[in-house]
């Protein structure tokens, strides 16, 4: 077998892989990817974003039916089918995948499928022995979930976000291990299928990367809705009782034990580094990440990183930004690009939904940016009280003297539809009373929005106005 050369290598077909290697390709650098994946198609598309959004839009459809009473529509007898529930969901995702799959092997790179290690700057060993010689190159090879470290899980036997996708049943009990998105996402599945759901995080509330009222408001509604969920939680172990599981915690100086059948484990993903022998390239690392700097560069010169194995925020829309980052940089190193995160959204598909974009308070208060912040609820917005939806608000930050809008959460109804419209307004920094003026629709979710921006846009006007007004004439 012959060695393999190319001008660039990218290791890894995901989201930010693709994103470097046809921007690579497209100004007619010779690239090499490498993905050793048992598929191609990547995390967003195999185990993550599609796949999951398939099940909630599933899970929604049922609530839906079981709300519709307040209408007088109702539906007898209605039950769920797991096994076509999720065949629905693998068609949806053979398709997305088949598409990434003819993007991968269109001709416009060379791809070649199997897994590489560093033997050097400029040399990778594949898993057949060929050794692969290159000049520069990206590390795009994602994360994976993160291990089982809670005493006893690895032995009593768990799902993940993995596992689960590919296990078409709903347990009949579920204790949930964590509280960010993923964990949240897969509580209200199977809560929503019928499954007793306890959620058990370890901090003192969930989403942590949120908004303590933000948070607050989707806790609370989850817990309406019949999710058990303990916060603050310290995990002591988890033992296999016969047919099912035991899970010990301690909380607030107590011990409790929870049981059910099963356990989910969504404590997070790491990146998916280890084996790819990055100390004989010289690559950094920090706190398990590739280390990178603004330009997506790391210690090595000529090797670059993107998406999920560096982070620092693991979505799909960063990802694609930094493999073009990568690329660019990798090409052009004397017009150098940076990666902005000013307008950086996340978003939570539970139900009510989650997001946010730009600056958080809680962000403003650790940096020391003045804020002013106004909200409104979506229990007093027409078109959410028709449609049912009566928990959460949105809410803005803007500058206390500019007014320029620095950034906005929402939790309720279609958040991360609703987020890209604060989204646009911070990418041409407009004011709040630009903003403000932009005319809605009505009645529409979507005008929300002009509620807290009149409001601050107000508030602004009103604070100028005190800073220009003539002070007393003492020398009269």
């Amino acid at each position: 077998m012959d060695d393999l050369m190319a001008e660039a290598v990218v290791l890894g077909g995901g989201s930010a892989g693709y994103a470097a290697a046809r921007t690579l390709a497209a100004q007619g650098c010779d690239t090499l990817v490498l993905d050793g994946a048992p598929e191609l198609g990547g995390l967003c598309i195999l185990r993550g974003c599609m796949p999951t959004k398939a099940l909630l839009h599933a899970a929604e459809l049922r609530e839906a039916i079981r709300e519709g009473g307040a209408w007088g529509i109702t539906a007898d007898g209605v039950r769920v089918d797991p096994l076509a529930l999720f065949a629905r969901k693998d068609a949806l995702i053979a398709d997305f995948a088949a598409y990434r799959r003819g993007q991968l092997q269109d001709g416009r790179f060379r791809l070649v499928r199997s897994r590489a290690r560093f033997e050097g700057p400029s040399i990778l060993r594949l898993d057949d022995g060929r050794a692969v010689r290159f000049g520069q190159a990206v590390i795009a090879t994602g994360s994976r979930v993160a291990p089982a470290k809670v005493p006893g899980l690895a032995e009593a036997g768990f799902l993940t976000s993995d596992t689960a996708l590919a296990d078409a049943r709903v347990p009949k009990s579920l204790v949930v291990l964590g509280g960010g998105a993923v964990a949240l996402e897969f509580a209200q599945f199977y809560a929503r299928l019928g499954c007793r759901v306890s959620v058990v995080q370890r901090g003192r509330r969930l989403l942590s990367g949120f908004d303590l009222d933000v948070a607050a408001e989707l806790e609370a509604a989850l817990r309406r809705e019949g999710l058990e969920v303990f916060t603050g939680a310290t995990l002591d172990r988890v033992d296999r009782l016969g047919e099912g599981c035991r899970v010990r915690f301690l909380q607030d100086g107590k011990v409790v034990s929870i049981e059910a059948a099963e356990v989910f484990h969504g404590l997070g993903r790491v990146p998916d580094i280890d084996g790819l022998g990055l100390e004989a390239a010289g690559i950094a690392t920090d706190r398990g990440r590739v280390a990178i700097d603004a330009r997506q560069r790391t210690s090595c010169p000529g090797i670059f990183a993107a998406g999920d194995c560096c982070g620092p925020h693991e979505v799909v829309h960063l990802a694609v930004q930094q493999g073009e980052v990568a690329a660019h940089n990798l090409l052009h190193p004397g017009r150098p690009r940076e990666m902005d995160y000013r307008l950086r959204m996340s978003v939570v598909f539970t139900s009510p939904q989650v997001a946010q974009v730009g600056l958080s308070e809680r962000e403003a208060d650790e940096r020391g940016i003045a804020v002013l912040a106004d909200r409104y609820p979506f229990n007093d917005h027409g078109k959410s009280m028709i449609l049912g939806c009566r928990e959460g608000f949105v809410k803005v930050l803007a500058d206390p003297t500019s007014g320029e809008v620095l950034g906005a959460a929402c939790v309720g109804p279609q958040a991360g539809e609703l987020i890209h419209e604060p989204a646009v307004a911070l990418a041409a920094r407009m004011t709040v009373a630009q903003w403000a003026a932009v005319p809605h629709y009505h009645p529409t979710l979507a005008e929300i929005w002009t509620y807290p921006a009149e409001s601050l846009a107000d508030s602004v006007a009103a604070s100028n106005a005190r800073r220009s007004a003539p002070g007393p004439d003492v020398g009269a």
